[in-house]
């Protein structure tokens, strides 16, 4: 059975930093109000999981403490690959 000193540390190694949090929640709110744009294209953002992925790359370059994202172009390889 865990003690309270392991739960407290467990608290300490967040995934997600304060920065990504505040970054995420004002893309929402932009999206919400119909404010927030596409980068490259400059559309209006209609999807939630768009306004997250826009709000957690902002929080990246802002150096808040995001985990790093999912390398697509690996799989991609061995797909390529196996036919």
């Amino acid at each position: 059975m865990p003690t309270r000193k392991s739960s407290s540390r467990r608290t300490s190694h967040r995934r997600y930093g304060k920065k990504s949090s505040q970054k995420v929640k004002r893309a929402m709110h932009e999206m919400k109000r119909g404010q927030l744009k596409s980068g490259r294209s400059g559309k209006t953002v209609k999807n939630r999981k768009q306004a997250i992925a826009i709000g957690l790359s902002e929080a990246r370059r802002a150096g808040g403490k995001v985990p790093s994202r999912k390398g697509k172009s690996s799989r991609s390889r061995s797909r390529r690959r196996s036919r």
